[in-house]
């Protein structure tokens, strides 16, 4: 979870997304702040050690100035302050550059509304090494402390970038090289038969009606995961991690 703080930096709360931060940047940390009563917690003493390693002002305060410190957020008990320049990049031309990688992957959220799903999404899309998180302007999720917690750091290292027009972020992709496939329940080609080893972008849509019409013409190619029983869909979450580490599988035997 993350705030803005008054001094031009900004406040992350909870343990993993603590951890995280101290983990992948410790020098754009700048001060700690620790339950004086929950010293010996899970996850504390390592957080302890790496605040220490990096040379960090650790301060052991009570649980109700954390809370005023945190607005309200579930803090877990711990408070890091770094410089907001440790943010990731947040628009698809830097991270992209001029064009696609072979191993571009992308996930794309047309409407993902719950979130739940979101963080959950955002957390898988992290362990697979996806370069972003892509979701529409309106009738979305945002980022929310819900969101950061659920993710368990993932929102510290991979972007979440919201755009307008999710048609014309499509497009765009198209043009650098990125193969553009849509989840659809009714589509005639199966997950396990799509080559999934190109520069990549999945689309999933929201938790109830799927994918827009609209974004599914702008999409290279429709799949659907094999269904056997007698559900007829899976949570978004649950079907981002199929597809994902699905990539992963084919790739791994071809990098």
């Amino acid at each position: 979870m993350i705030q803005q703080s008054a001094s031009s930096g900004e406040v992350i709360f909870g343990i993993h997304a603590v951890r995280h931060a101290l983990l992948k940047a410790p020098e754009d940390c700048r001060e700690l702040w620790i339950h004086e009563g929950r010293m010996k917690g899970p996850g504390f003493a390592e957080i302890m050690q790496l605040a220490t390693r990096a040379g960090l002002r650790i301060s052991r305060i009570p649980v109700e100035r954390l809370d005023r410190m945190s607005q309200g957020a579930v803090h877990q008990g711990v408070i890091l302050e770094r410089r907001s320049s440790a943010r990731p990049p947040t628009d698809l031309e830097t991270i992209l550059g001029t064009q696609a990688p072979p191993t571009t992957l992308l996930l794309i959220l047309d409407g993902v509304q719950d979130p739940q799903n979101l963080g959950a999404c955002l957390r898988t899309a992290n362990a697979v090494g996806a370069v972003a998180v892509i979701t529409p302007k309106h009738e979305t999720a945002r980022l929310t402390d819900t969101v950061r917690k659920v993710a368990c750091g993932a929102a510290e290292s991979t972007p979440v970038i919201t755009v307008t027009n999710l048609a014309r972020c499509l497009e765009g992709l198209k043009q650098k090289g990125v193969w553009i496939i849509g989840t659809d329940a009714v589509a005639g080609q199966s997950l396990y038969d799509a080559d999934l080893t190109v520069p990549l972008a999945i689309v999933l849509g929201s938790e109830g009606s799927g994918l827009r019409q609209n974004t599914k013409q702008h999409c290279d190619s429709l799949i659907r995961l094999p269904m056997f029983g007698a559900v007829e869909s899976l949570n978004v979450s649950v079907t981002a991690g199929v597809c994902l580490y699905e990539v992963v599988r084919q790739r791994s035997r071809t990098y």
